[in-house]
């Protein structure tokens, strides 16, 4: 069983910056591709960014390109979304997600583990 648990989330105004981290029990942490995906209320539950099991391939929504960057430290067991350039429409609870596996998927269905989420709120 692995265990997610995000940090880091809260309320900025448009224009900040927030990091959120996303500590995992998994053992080797190597094994699994990491998610980030966001959920509006309202709204489906959206890919935001993934990064492979040894950091070498990642990909990004196109709404969040250029803004949101995803990174991980297996050493420590962590993986990090620094999103600059926040905007309203980033609003949402934010999750963190792992599969077993080397490479990224998009597809929340594609991903065996999530943590409870952390809220972004981000006011205009």
């Amino acid at each position: 069983q692995v265990q997610l648990v995000e940090s880091g989330g809260g309320l900025v105004q448009a224009g900040g910056s927030l990091r959120l981290s996303c500590a995992a029990s998994a053992r080797p942490f190597s094994s699994y591709a990491m998610g980030w995906f966001r959920q509006a209320p309202g709204k489906e539950r959206e890919f935001v960014a993934g990064i492979s099991y040894n950091g070498g391939s990642t990909d990004y929504a196109d709404s969040v390109k250029g803004r949101f960057t995803i990174s991980r430290d297996n050493a420590k067991n962590l993986v990090y979304l620094q999103m600059n350039g926040l905007k309203p429409e980033d609003t949402a609870v934010y999750y963190c997600a792992a599969r077993f596996g080397a490479n990224l998927r998009l597809l929340p269905r594609e991903y065996g583990y999530w943590g409870q989420g952390t809220q972004v709120t981000v006011s205009s």
